[in-house]
C-alpha cells in the first residue's frame, strides 16, 4: 500500500480537552500508531494537525521499511469477554440487577459504559 491508501483508512482518533500548566488545549492521538499525536488550541485546528501527524508517521514508517499498523476493525471484536470476580462482588451485582429488574449482563454493560 502507498501513503494515500493508508491515509484513506479509518484510523481511531482519540481526542482529549486538557487544561494544565500549559493552559487550555486539545490533545489528539492515533490509537493504532504509537507516538502519533498532536495538540492544538481548538478542535477545528486539531483535526488537520492530527491528520498531518498521521501522514508524517506513516511516511516515516514506510521510509524505514517498518510495518504500518492498520486500523482496528469492529469485526475483530465478538462483543464478549470472560471476567472472573470475587463471589461477594458477584452476589452484590446479582442483587443490584434484581433490584433494577435487569440482567447482570445489562447491569455490567451499564456500569462499564459510565
Amino acid at each position: 500500500m502507498d501513503i494515500k491508501e493508508y491515509l484513506a483508512l479509518p484510523y481511531t482518533r482519540i481526542i482529549q480537552e486538557l487544561t494544565d500548566e500549559s493552559g487550555h488545549y486539545f490533545y489528539g492521538r492515533i490509537l493504532e500508531i504509537d507516538g502519533c499525536q498532536s495538540t492544538a488550541e481548538t478542535l477545528d485546528e486539531l483535526y488537520p494537525s492530527l491528520n498531518e501527524a498521521l501522514e508524517g508517521c506513516i511516511e516515516l514508517l514506510l521510509q524505514e521499511g517498518r510495518p504500518v499498523p492498520v486500523p482496528l476493525a469492529l469485526e475483530e471484536y465478538s462483543g464478549r469477554f470472560l471476567l472472573r470476580l470475587p463471589k461477594s462482588l458477584h452476589q452484590k451485582l446479582t442483587i443490584e440487577a434484581e433490584q433494577e429488574g435487569v440482567s447482570i449482563n445489562q447491569l455490567a454493560i451499564y456500569k462499564l459504559a459510565r
